[in-house]
């Protein structure tokens, strides 16, 4: 067979390409959970086995990302900052809705140049838990749960599955640590331990765990 002409192949540079992660996002009765997996991989190299993609914007909202760690902690940045010119100009505290809805136009703003993370934010409003998704290009969505990344896929299976209103933060809990350890079986660049947000009425917990 003869071979292709040069402009006629694709090398495996020329794909695009989204860092592994599983993260993910899931609304209980007293509270919100967001947690990803700690493995920061490009390709077959992986970067680091301590990136953390949860990130606490104010006392009663946090955002999880997967994609770029350089993109994810600018989005962090940038969302402090505005909560916290929010707060001040308007003299009380911004909402779920506001912080979802002030992301998706930083992402839409770039939408020619978009910043490539996918994220869940997720927080409390006077004790009333509330989770949003944003894509790359800003899109948002409402949802009870919700999984991004390259495990997304294999975690939300599990979310699917074991997911029920009214649930515990510490069932919720258990249902988001078994959904990303499902993940972590089968995609290759997530891994290396989780981080979690768990948001209450009484401000943001942060933990981290090791699967065995």
């Amino acid at each position: 067979m003869d071979e292709l002409p040069a402009f006629g192949r694709k090398s495996l540079s020329d794909e695009p390409y989204m860092p592994g992660a599983t993260t993910v996002g899931l609304v209980c009765k007293d509270g919100v959970l967001l947690a990803s997996e700690r493995r920061y991989s490009y390709g077959t190299f992986v970067m680091s086995k301590v990136a953390k993609k949860v990130f606490r914007i104010t006392d009663n909202i946090g955002v999880a990302c997967a994609g770029i760690i350089g993109d994810m902690q600018m989005l962090a940045r940038e969302a402090l900052a505005y909560m916290n010119l929010y707060q001040f100009e308007r003299e009380r505290k911004g909402t779920v809705k506001n912080a979802a809805k002030m992301l998706a136009n930083l992402l839409s703003a770039r939408r020619l140049y978009p910043y490539l993370a996918q994220t869940i934010i997720g927080g409390m409003d006077d004790g009333k838990p509330g989770l949003y998704v944003l894509d790359p290009i800003g899109s948002v969505l409402e949802d009870k749960f919700s999984a991004v990344g390259t495990g997304a896929e294999i975690a939300m299976g599990v979310l699917e599955s074991d997911f029920r209103e009214g649930l515990s933060v510490e069932e919720a809990k258990l249902i988001v640590l078994r959904a990303i350890k499902s993940a972590l079986a089968r995609d290759i660049s997530s891994g290396d331990g989780v981080d979690l947000l768990i948001i209450t009425a009484h401000g943001i917990q942060e933990e981290s765990t090791k699967f065995s």
